[in-house]
């Protein structure tokens, strides 16, 4: 259905249209209504959804590039005709190092309070402002970094502080809107906007500041941004029984599919049995390790294919994009792959889980390491996309397993999950800013080195302790939702962790 409708955005709707076939529902619709998706709100939810996520990482991922425009030497023109070389910024890789993970040192402080303010006061509000704060800090940026680079610090341990809420209070709206037998699919696809964001930010990143100069890499995410979060909160409502625009049948099929829209069940969270659960110590030390990887890619691949192999701002954004062309795909072949698995009975959720995180951990610590042994660009390369690839199954699997093992607390779980994952973003950037100190691919090999100990350690970790079970503390009374926990909780392979 796909293959030839590859641009942003359209591949979404063939999926989301597509998707009562898939699930094995059938559809009396004229065709030309079939890919009507905003006529179904919970598929205008996901692909708004989908939109919101690709922001978020436009805004993360921005500085990646953009840090390496702000240090690198450009000609200018004077009046009189003469060229002469200028640079605006001439950080030491430890300053890098530490502007690079300021992100993270908001993001991860704020991952309980967004789970909390969700259930509080509604996922909409909540995911809404933080994308909109964020995007408007971030059109700060330049400003602001031309004064003191203490400013832009702040700035962005501040805009960590707004985007932090904004993925658990998220859950709070799946768990009102998608049917339980949907959630793989749909919200597989409202998060394959993460890779699509990196994978066009990035490239899209180094053209600005190869062309208009490094300010405009922030004057237009941050642009983008605060327009989506407006038509955000105009267009989405917390529930379906609050959306004027939704029909009766859609209102009735959600309603019916799933028993988790009792909103008059108050949530009372166990926080002693969560914080001594073995399964969830080891669900976070995962996290955390499969964190480490991904941000360390993330965040220094464009400065690693500059100091390395010598690639410009705009070469270096868009190589810097491809592993993540493979992750978008992934992305989706994870959700189904998952759920098909289950469905035909061939292996238990557990074992979903354990194959998806432990397999992909693995695989990616070969591909880093032999990365680290390869001298050409393009093999290199290569291994950094296959293993990007990869990432896709444990991420999805990651985040999913909140679910799988306490339901009614994945939003504050995955908020405490999510927090320990931040904690990579913070030390690794700072770690590398440490080993490369003249930029050699010794160095780098050491960077490469370390982050393939932590694929592998979390790789052990989850193949011994890690579980799909629901936990005996996260058991509500509910017979309602214990029904629902047993038909709905185990197929889903939905959530991300980022």
């Amino acid at each position: 259905v796909c293959k030839n409708r590859c641009k942003t955005g359209v591949w979404v709707l063939d999926v989301m249209a597509l998707s009562g076939n898939i699930l094995g529902r059938s559809t009396s619709l004229p065709w030309y209504q079939k890919w009507m998706f905003w006529k179904r709100r919970r598929y205008l939810l996901t692909f708004l959804a989908f939109l919101g996520f690709y922001n978020m990482y436009a805004l993360r991922v921005n500085l990646s590039v953009g840090i390496v425009a702000m240090n690198s030497p450009y000609n200018i023109t004077l009046d009189n005709g003469t060229v002469v070389e200028k640079q605006d910024f001439d950080w030491d890789s430890k300053m890098r190092g530490l502007v690079l993970g300021s992100f993270f040192y908001g993001y991860m402080s704020s991952q309980m309070l967004g789970g909390w303010l969700g259930s509080r006061f509604g996922g909409r509000i909540v995911y809404g402002v933080g994308v909109g704060v964020t995007s408007f800090l971030t059109v700060l940026t330049p400003a602001l970094t031309n004064v003191s680079v203490y400013l832009l610090l702040t700035l962005r341990i501040l805009e960590g502080l707004f985007e932090g809420v904004t993925l658990p209070s998220m859950h709070v709206l799946w768990a009102h809107w998608i049917p339980p037998k949907e959630l793989s699919l749909l919200i597989a696809v409202a998060y394959s906007g993460l890779s699509v964001g990196t994978v066009t930010t990035l490239p899209l990143s180094g053209l600005l500041a190869a062309w208009l100069g490094w300010p405009s890499v922030f004057y237009f995410s941050g642009a983008v941004g605060v327009l989506y979060s407006a038509v955000w909160l105009i267009v989405v409502k917390d529930r379906p029984e609050d959306d004027p625009h939704i029909s009766p049948e859609e209102l009735n099929h959600i309603k019916e599919s799933s028993s988790r829209n009792n909103t008059k069940i108050r949530v009372k969270h166990p926080w002693k049995k969560i914080f001594t659960s073995a399964r969830v110590w080891a669900l976070m030390g995962t996290h955390f390790c499969d964190a480490w990887g991904l941000y360390t890619l993330q965040a220094q691949l464009p400065t690693f294919l500059k100091d390395v192999f010598q690639f410009n701002i705009a070469a270096g954004g868009f190589v810097a994009s491809l592993p993540y062309i493979v992750m978008t795909i992934t992305y989706l072949i994870t959700g189904s792959l998952g759920t098909w698995l289950q469905s035909a009975d061939i292996l238990s959720a557990t074992q979903v889980r354990k194959l998806f995180i432990s397999g992909s951990l693995v695989l990616q610590a070969g591909l880093m390491t032999l990365a680290a042994h390869l001298e050409s660009a393009p093999g290199v390369v290569l291994c950094l996309v296959l293993g990007v690839g990869f990432e896709a199954f444990a991420l999805t699997s990651v985040g999913v397993n909140n679910q799988d093992i306490a339901p009614r607390h994945a939003s504050v779980l995955f908020g405490i999950s999510n927090t320990i994952g931040s904690l990579a973003g913070v030390f690794s950037p700072l770690l590398a800013g440490f080993i490369v100190t003249d930029k050699s691919a010794e160095q780098w090999h050491v960077v490469f080195y370390i982050s393939s100990v932590f694929y592998m350690t979390g790789a052990v970790v989850f193949g011994l302790f890690g579980t799909a079970d629901v936990q005996p503390w996260a058991v509500e009374e509910s017979a309602a939702f214990s029904d629902n926990i047993k038909t709905g909780g185990v197929s889903c392979n939905e959530a991300v962790s980022i």
